[in-house]
């Protein structure tokens, strides 16, 4: 299946890992569509590894846990769809998974096969425990075909963690996402560290594979599986503007069925989401910021969008608040073009109009996104 935006959704991993039953699978959907997430596009449910019993059936087809899904994944997979949703699932290209289930090495298309049958929509396909001498590449092609040939379409997440120039191959296999980095924690470091490995990885994002920048921590609040003491409201706020505007997957990963407030601000912003799922699906430009020794910087980033505006965020990771510039030139758009732009705080809401450029003081962990019109300058 080709998407031309981002996937949207929720993934178990993050706040819960091996912890998962039926119960809060089924309890997670109900959520999704009365917190008002699938109407903003969270559309995938996915659970995670951990799913499965310790051994394959006589037939060498994956069990899930007779104790944990007592009435089996195609059980699942119906609740979840007559809530509107889809369904996704995990496996690996190994022989065990990460967390030492059975994986699909060399069992690729009878695995493919259960899934389609149980009506998984959305296969994570991760990397762990696979034979030395046999390439990623290979096995996830391999996967890749086997999803293909059961006449269900089935998204493709490659969660291979940016090694082995995956960049360099994973559209041959028509892979829907990519990983592009190791795990996210619920924290500030970890949300920096994944930023700055995109400043390599942004030719490698386009539409219909996407560049996977992990799954989303914001509202985890220091509690869950990746816990590493959490973030403040600035900095998951930052982090998910960064996530929009760098084309990546948005896979939510807090306890939705407990979402504070300031959660719901962020993750049900419809505004920055549009610039997520925008139809263009623009390589975002890199304005401000550059790689070298000491990351901690202020970063721009500016994105072309399908009707002509553009979106524009600035993003302070540094501790203390710091003073920001940027001229029109730096986007084509010198005086000789006769224009001006509009531009509408996608937080705060509040508009205003600049002719050549503008400054901003953004708070330590901070940052501001735009959405800018362009605007005739007699206007």
């Amino acid at each position: 299946m080709v998407r031309y935006t981002p996937p949207l959704g929720w993934n178990s991993w993050n706040t819960f890992g091996w912890d998962i039953n039926e119960e809060l699978i089924m309890s997670t959907a109900d959520k999704m569509v009365e917190e008002g997430l699938l109407d903003a596009g969270y559309e995938y449910l996915v659970i995670d590894d951990c799913w499965a019993e310790d051994e394959r059936d006589e037939n060498g087809r994956l069990v899930p846990d007779r104790n944990k899904f007592p009435h089996g994944m195609k059980y699942i997979a119906d609740y979840v769809h007559s809530k509107g949703l889809k369904f996704g699932m995990y496996s690996c290209d190994g022989y065990l998974t990460c967390a030492g289930f059975p994986a699909s090495y060399q069992y690729e298309f009878i695995d493919a096969e259960t899934f389609a049958s149980w009506g998984v929509d959305f296969l994570k396909y991760d990397n762990c425990n696979r034979p030395a001498t046999v390439p990623a590449k290979l096995l996830y092609h391999r996967m890749a075909l086997a999803l293909r040939n059961t006449g269900r379409d089935i998204m493709f997440s490659a969660c291979n963690w940016g090694v082995e120039d995956v960049k360099e191959w994973i559209k041959e296999t028509g892979s829907n996402m990519w990983r592009s980095t190791g795990d996210i924690v619920d924290s500030w470091e970890s949300i920096k560290d994944i930023h700055y490995l995109q400043l390599d990885y942004q030719p490698y994002n386009g539409l219909g594979c996407f560049n996977d920048m992990d799954m989303l921590v914001v509202g985890m609040n220091g509690k869950g599986n990746v816990s590493m003491g959490g973030c403040t409201y600035s900095e998951y706020k930052t982090h998910f503007s960064l996530w929009c505007m760098l084309n990546s997957p948005l896979m939510l990963g807090c306890d939705i069925r407990n979402m504070s407030d300031e959660t719901k601000k962020i993750v049900l912003n419809k505004d920055l989401i549009k610039i997520n799922q925008d139809p263009a699906g623009c390589q975002p430009m890199l304005l401000q910021g550059f790689k070298n020794g000491n990351h901690d910087q202020v970063f721009i980033w500016a994105k072309q969008l399908e009707n002509g505006d553009i979106a524009i965020g600035i993003f302070n990771l540094q501790d203390e608040q710091r003073l920001s510039y940027i001229g029109f030139d730096v986007l084509g758009l010198n005086r000789s073009c006769g224009v001006k732009l509009k531009f509408t705080d996608l937080w705060s809401h509040e508009e205003a109009v600049y002719k050549d450029g503008f400054k901003v003081l953004v708070p330590a962990h901070d940052c501001f996104v735009w959405r800018c019109k362009l605007l005739p300058m007699d206007v």
